[in-house]
C-alpha cells in the first residue's frame, strides 16, 4: 500500500534526501547500500543492492 507522497528537491550536486517515513514504508534501512537506476522520463528506481544482483545473476531484469 502506498501512502502520502513526499516532495524532495534534488540538490546542486545531485543528491536527494528521502523522508524517513518514505524509507520505513520499503522498508529500508539506514545504512543500506541501494542500486539507483532510471525506469524511463521522470522516473528512478532504487533497489536494494542484493536482491537487484540476484535477479541480474538469474537472468531477471532489474
Amino acid at each position: 500500500m502506498i501512502r502520502s507522497p513526499s516532495e524532495v528537491t534534488v540538490g546542486a550536486d545531485g543528491t536527494v534526501a528521502l523522508p524517513m517515513s518514505v524509507l520505513d514504508e520499503a522498508g529500508i534501512d539506514p545504512g543500506e547500500t541501494l542500486l539507483a537506476h532510471s525506469d524511463g522520463d521522470g522516473q528512478i528506481v532504487l533497489r536494494r543492492l542484493e536482491e537487484a544482483v540476484s535477479d541480474l545473476i538469474n537472468g531477471r531484469p532489474l
